[in-house]
């Protein structure tokens, strides 16, 4: 899994060896601070520079404020290994004035033209080099506003969790340029403080840290260090102090109007069966400085893109789709609860894709305290062919108090209204630092609901118990969840019910005196799991040695060894594996994954053992910077154990190409071909983003299919004919007052 965007593996599970404590010789100007003794008090938070005179952001570092900004140059390593020095130098810089934040890289390279850049949408930089900063403005060690930047100023940007996680769909708005030259490249930024949440208050102490990705060696580095025995993340940045910001209440009206029409194939002609002219009016007001209130009418929930295809037979449980629509993106981080862990039944107590079609919503996030923070929705849903009266009301709340370090405790309350049925579910989440190599976190939820019939109310529960920890060396994860059988989240994302299940990861981190080999990771991860419904134990055994290479190179190899209760059977799912991403060339990008191992054909009727074998790969290819092709083939097939007899192959080929004309507009074609339906669909968009929110689209779209129209009826011809066809406008306007 990459970094990148999510900085998930970068972050979470690497921290850089510190080889002395913090210093403020590492910081330039400001007043000198001596490295903590054992007993000694944190030192003083570094005093930023407050300037009266702001850049001019063009990318050149030539303005009198970065001659006097707070300067940071003791960038060390935390990826492929720990405390090494880099290989490139980076200078961070950062002021403010009473509106604004300032921030800038100087980012050496001995090799300017393999510098790994592009120029492309906004949160599309996940493979070029890049520097990024993480303001963590409320100093609670439980989130952080993350603002990221690729050689020539292309923006990403979105919120760190307290997991170690950044979720890149809540965008801001900023400003920003980057240049290269002959000394590799620099970039400057300008954060209006509109854009941020922060305490009211005359002095502000607060969080910052800086990294930067070199992609051609695998090196990922930061300032500060952040020390392998202890697993926080943001409470390991630097202490700043701030003055004087002003709050100017936030108050931003968002009108858009989308307009669609979708054509359907009719006795051999196309025919329009459906057309929408949409007005939507979004606004936000600041309550405080750090608490917003967001409501719109008619939402604009409508998505530019359409979903990648998946593979959509002989599936246990639905598939999941990313949230895309505007209007929930705005505080995701928020909703992750404590107790998660990886492939576990509840995925999610709060997923929004669940909320279909509303007609209006409310939305409430931020502080009521330093260490109160609150997620509040309502939205009345519309759901196709419904009367008024049935369409589903859904009310979300969450609320969290942070604790010491990055521990908290919180709540949740879901309640979906639908007639004379309801889904309420509510419980307690929490984290706790056990040591700086340990925490322990869980959740306990129970569930009461009643069908829309008015019949037998339900009543359940889930629980997780979560244990972590990690260092250098070594990554451990247990846990432990029950899943009852009546438990139902209708807002959230729940695979399976009526499971007790035990849950260990392992992982051993070597690295080696080699240029080649940069770090090799042996890991252990499996579940056991006591399907309490057919009352049978079911078990998963993945055993796994992975390697990381240079050109953000990873190589794994995985052998399997499990089950699986299915319809009151066991069911044989041993197998192996292998997968591999790299950054092959500056301009080629590749991605592998090959599995094969024991399937369950899911009848609930007349289940049967299986093989399956699945495979997919992806490569990019960007000749110049503004140029981006990409093809991706996804296949699986299904063969009965028993004879041999191939049930079905899936195969989906997905080409996906951008033309970025500038970092506001692009040109994109895709085109996907599904051979098991015999379908191929062909999409264009045309999208100018100036700013989030200040948008304009154009799209269309066609569907073909192998049947034709032959008198009174279709039949299957060896041709194409296009069976769909759709095109939609959109066009929306940011009012910032």
């Amino acid at each position: 899994m990459n970094f990148r965007f999510t900085l998930i593996a970068a972050l979470a599970l690497n921290f850089i060896a510190l080889p002395a404590p913090l210093s403020a010789a590492n910081a330039d100007p400001g007043p000198a601070r001596q490295s903590p003794g054992p007993s000694d008090a944190p030192p003083a938070p570094l005093v930023i520079p407050r300037t009266t005179a702001p850049p001019s952001i063009d990318g050149r570092l030539d303005d009198p404020i970065w001659e006097t900004a707070a300067a940071f140059n003791a960038f060390i390593t935390f990826k492929p290994d720990f405390g090494k020095e880099p290989s490139q130098r980076t200078e961070a810089l950062l002021a403010y004035d009473p509106d604004n934040f300032y921030f800038a890289f100087r980012c050496n390279d001995t090799e300017p033209t393999r510098i790994k850049s592009s120029i492309c949408k906004r949160d599309g930089i996940d493979m070029d080099d890049i520097v990024g900063v993480i303001l963590d403005t409320f100093n609670d060690n439980q989130s952080g506003f993350t603002f990221m930047l690729n050689p020539l100023g292309i923006q990403g940007d979105g919120i760190m969790n307290v997991q170690g996680n950044v979720d890149n769909s809540h965008d801001m708005v900023w400003y920003s340029k980057g240049l290269i030259d002959d000394r590799g490249w620099t970039v400057e930024a300008r954060v209006p403080l509109q854009s941020i949440r922060f305490p009211d208050k005359k002095a502000l102490t607060m969080r910052v840290l800086f990294f930067r990705f070199l992609t051609r060696t695998s090196e990922q580095m930061s300032f500060p260090p952040l020390n392998p025995d202890n697993s926080s993340i943001i409470s390991q940045s630097l202490s700043i102090q701030v003055s004087g910001l002003k709050y100017k209440r936030v108050v931003e009206i968002l009108p858009a109007f989308t307009y669609g029409a979708r054509y359907g194939a009719d006795s051999g002609k196309l025919v329009r069966n459906e057309e929408n002219k949409d007005i939507s009016l979004t606004g936000k007001v600041g309550l405080t400085s750090d608490l917003t209130m967001d409501g719109a009418v008619n939402p604009d929930f409508s998505q530019v893109e359409a979903d990648a295809g998946q593979v959509d037979i002989n599936l246990r449980y639905a598939l999941y789709y990313q949230e895309k629509r505007p209007f929930f993106l705005e505080g995701q981080e928020l909703w992750r609860f404590g107790g998660e862990m990886e492939d576990a039944p509840l995925a999610a107590v709060v997923y929004t894709r669940t909320i279909i079609d509303p007609t209006y919503g409310f939305r409430l996030t931020g502080k009521l305290s330093p260490r109160d923070t609150i997620a509040a929705v309502y939205a009345k849903d519309r759901l196709p062919g419904d009367t008024v009266d049935v369409n589903p009301d859904f009310a979300i709340v969450r609320y969290k108090h942070s604790l010491k370090e990055d521990a908290y405790i919180g709540t949740f309350y879901t309640d979906r209204e639908y007639g004379r049925g309801y889904n309420r579910v509510g419980g307690v989440d929490g984290r706790f630092r056990l040591s700086q190599t340990s925490l322990f976190s869980f959740h306990a939820f129970g569930s009461l609901t009643r069908p829309a019939d008015a019949g037998s109310t339900n009543q359940d529960h889930a629980l997780s118990l979560y244990y972590n920890y990690q260092s250098r060396k070594w990554f451990i994860d247990l846990g432990y969840q029950d899943v009852s059988r009546n438990f139902q989240v209708d807002t959230g994302f729940l695979t399976r019910t009526g499971v007790r299940r035990i849950a260990a990861f392992a992982m051993h981190q070597i690295y080696p005196k080699s240029k080649f080999f940069q770090k090799i990771e042996p890991f252990y991860w499996s579940y056991h799991l006591y399907d309490t419904i057919d009352n049978m134990w079911e078990t998963m055994n993945f055993f796994v040695l992975r390697f990381y290479l240079p050109r953000s190179t990873q190589v794994r190899f995985e052998g399997i060894l499990g089950n699986e209760i299915f319809a009151g059977g066991r069911f044989d799912r041993t197998g192996y594996g292998f997968r591999t991403w790299s950054q092959v060339f500056k301009q080629v990008y590749v991605e592998t994954f090959i599995r094969r191992w024991g399937g369950i054909y899911y009848d609930p009727d007349a289940p049967y053992q299986g093989d399956e074998t699945r495979f997919a790969f992806d490569v990019r290819y960007q000749p110049v910077d503004k140029l981006d092709f990409s093809l991706s083939l996804t296949y699986v097939d299904f063969s009965k154990r028993a004879d041999g007899k191939k049930i079905y192959d899936y195969t989906i080929l997905r080409s996906r190409n951008t033309f970025q004309v500038n970092k506001y507009l692009f040109l994109r074609g895709i085109v996907e071909y599904n051979i098991y339906r015999k379908r191929l669909t062909a999409d264009a968009l045309v999208s100018f983003t100036y700013i989030p929110g200040t948008v304009f689209y154009v799209g269309y779209g066609s569907a073909f299919e192998r049947q034709e129209w032959n008198g009174g009826e279709y039949i299957t011809s060896d041709r194409f004919h296009e069976s769909k066809r759709g095109l939609f406008f959109k066009a929306s306007y940011l009012w910032r007052f």
